[in-house]
């Protein structure tokens, strides 16, 4: 029996059950990998079926606004995935009639494909034999050619896609793929994998020499920097203060009022006064390079410049608003105040 076949008899048996597996429609495939960027695969399951509810093709998203795309993300997280995803479909729109392209470097030429994801959409929604090598593959072909140097090098990721180019199964390369993310997600985890369950353990060197546990060879993690973060909820006529960032994280997602110094001065610079400003909460976010450490404050205010009126929501319409994870404790204190 084959590397291949072995893998593929369990993955058969055993395979995880996800509410995005068993399509090869290139869009749903697309979709899914997109979402499983970053996201915990068990949490993608209900923002992907709200996802093809509001936009079940990729005609119905390249015809959406952007903000109404933020909007049915909202939760996901790193919204830059979101925009790509927009830009990708009315690209695939314009240029491709509106079907995905059976090729690896046109999806790469796609915004937010990359090599991982249009391996995965070539092999998954086309049958093409091409490795979609993620976190789990380089893990699971690090142990399985006992490969003991770091492998974020690149010589050492072309000798790992060389390793899972090898052993691509031809007739079955979406289900191998998806057997290798599953081994890598179940069985051959990080730290110390379960090699007693494992069905390939036969055609792994690192099972045989004893080295499983100290593999893959990482780089060292550049420490996240902490941020120490105001958050500012400005109540004015049954409304709150909130704007689009303009920076790239969190980039097009409504915020209230952030600043890093002081409340007050932060109204300041934007012509607002309060006759208090109390500290309502606290809240913590951490993204893949910082923290923000965040405190919630309070301020009503008497009276708004006319310049900033349209900026203050009401409730019902921040509800509709793309508000990012990291605002979740903050939308609800101001959720609290305007039902006051």
């Amino acid at each position: 029996m084959t590397f291949s076949q072995a893998l593929l008899d369990w993955y058969d048996r055993e395979g995880r059950v996800l509410p995005f597996r068993g399509t090869k429609d290139p869009y749903r495939v697309w979709l899914s990998e997109i979402m499983l960027q970053q996201t915990r695969t068990e949490s993608v399951g209900a923002y992907y079926a709200r996802f093809l509810e509001r936009f079940p093709d990729v005609r119905a998203l390249a015809a959406a606004d952007e903000q109404d795309v933020l909007t049915v993300w909202q939760g996901l997280g790193y919204y830059s995935r979101a925009r790509n995803l927009l830009r990708a479909a009315r690209i695939v729109v314009d240029r491709y009639g509106g079907s995905l392209p059976a090729d690896v470097k046109l999806l790469r030429s796609l915004p937010g494909i990359g090599d991982y994801t249009a391996a995965a959409i070539a092999s998954i929604a086309f049958s093409l034999p091409e490795p979609a090598m993620d976190g789990n593959l380089n893990r699971v072909f690090a142990r399985v050619t006992d490969l003991r140097e770091d492998i974020s090098l690149p010589h050492a990721r072309r000798a790992l896609r060389q390793a899972a180019l090898d052993r691509m199964e031809k007739s079955r390369p979406g289900d191998l793929n998806q057997a290798l993310m599953d081994l890598g997600a179940t069985v051959c985890v990080p730290g110390t994998p379960d090699c007693a369950r494992c069905p390939i353990r036969r055609f792994c060197l690192s099972h045989k020499n004893g080295t499983a546990e100290d593999l893959p060879v990482m780089p060292q993690r550049t420490p996240q920097r902490t941020v120490d973060l105001n958050v500012i909820l400005v109540i004015w006529d049954g409304r709150v203060y909130m704007v689009p960032r303009r920076e790239t994280l969190l980039k097009g997602m409504y915020v209230f009022l952030l600043s890093e110094d002081g409340p007050a001065r932060a109204m300041s610079r934007l012509g607002l006064s309060a006759p208090a400003i109390t500290e309502s909460g606290r809240a913590r976010h951490v993204f893949t390079h910082l923290i923000w450490q965040m405190r919630i404050y309070m301020a009503r205010v008497p009276d708004v410049p006319e310049k900033l009126r349209d900026r203050f929501y009401t409730l019902e319409q921040m509800r509709s608003l793309p508000l990012p994870t990291a605002m979740r404790a903050a939308e609800a204190l101001a959720e609290k105040e305007l039902t006051k």
